[in-house]
């Protein structure tokens, strides 16, 4: 118990624990909409676009949390824009902006002088490393993000599952979707010092599939997201303390272990009550 209560004097420790419940909270709710609408590929292209203004922002000696928000939310507003107004396919708009925001990210890395000593927990995650102004960012984004499903909670459900539904309920279908994407952006920047730009994409798709393993309502596939999300997270910075590997890498081998064995579970419950009506 003192051993317990010693790990938790630290603040380090207390500021992980921290953004993995501020993370667990906007994760879960953004990306059941992700996995929902089927835009998961969408949020990949954001994440590694962002990877560009990280690059700018070394190389310019600026904060690289603010060159990723300024690359992410452009990437996020280019994405929308070219494949509805550009005539450019949605894959295709993804592909160009990903490939592009990494390219341009590898460039002003390389270009920079000097060495780089926090490039690898921007790339792969370091949780242990959030500060106190993170925390904070990450703490006022969930709340915006609450109060936006909350009060969008009809509309946004309807555009998740069905787009001409929604227009046909006439509900501010553009939008909420450029809101929406917009608050994707920032959930993903905000949330590359959890899991890193490589890994980020599988906190906003691991935790909802394996809640959508047991449930296909909204509401529920969101409670159980958040709480997926937090418990594979300290699962796996616990994991990262004690065999030490990286956090980000610990979090998200967690999560897919739990998604793995979810699975397994349900095939043998449904095995069994098959066997049992046969």
């Amino acid at each position: 118990m003192d051993i317990f209560t010693g790990f938790f004097e630290y603040t380090f420790i207390n500021h992980a624990v921290l953004a993995a419940f501020f993370s667990s909270i906007i994760c879960g709710i953004l990306g059941t909409y992700i996995v929902s609408k089927r835009m998961v590929f969408i949020s990949g292209g954001i994440t590694h676009a962002s990877f560009g203004g990280i690059g700018m922002a070394f190389y310019l000696g600026l904060s690289p949390f603010f060159g990723a928000t300024i690359f992410a939310l452009i990437s996020a507003i280019g994405i929308e824009w070219f494949s509805k107004k550009g005539n450019i396919r949605s894959d295709s708009s993804i592909g160009i902006l990903w490939s592009l925001g990494m390219a341009i990210g590898i460039i002003f890395v390389y270009i920079t002088p000097g060495f780089t000593p926090n490039l690898m927990s921007y790339l792969f995650g370091s949780i242990l490393t959030v500060s106190s102004i993170e925390l904070y960012a990450m703490l006022g984004l969930a709340i915006v993000i609450i109060l936006f499903f909350t009060f969008f909670f009809k509309p946004i459900l309807y555009f998740a599952f069905d787009e001409n539904f929604a227009k046909s309920q006439k509900a501010p279908v553009a939008l909420i979707n450029y809101l929406v994407i917009l608050l994707i952006a920032l959930g993903i920047v905000i949330n590359i010092k959890v899991a890193g730009i490589i890994l980020v994409m599988s906190m906003l798709t691991l935790p909802q599939n394996t809640a959508n393993l047991f449930s296909n309502n909204f509401k529920h596939i969101i409670f159980y997201s958040i709480l997926i999300s937090f418990v594979g997270t300290m699962t796996g910075l616990a994991g990262s303390f004690w065999l030490g590997i990286p956090s980000g890498a610990s979090i998200i081998f967690t999560l897919a272990l739990i998604f793995f064995l979810a699975k397994i579970l349900k095939v043998c419950v449904e095995r069994r009550n098959r066997s049992k009506i046969g």
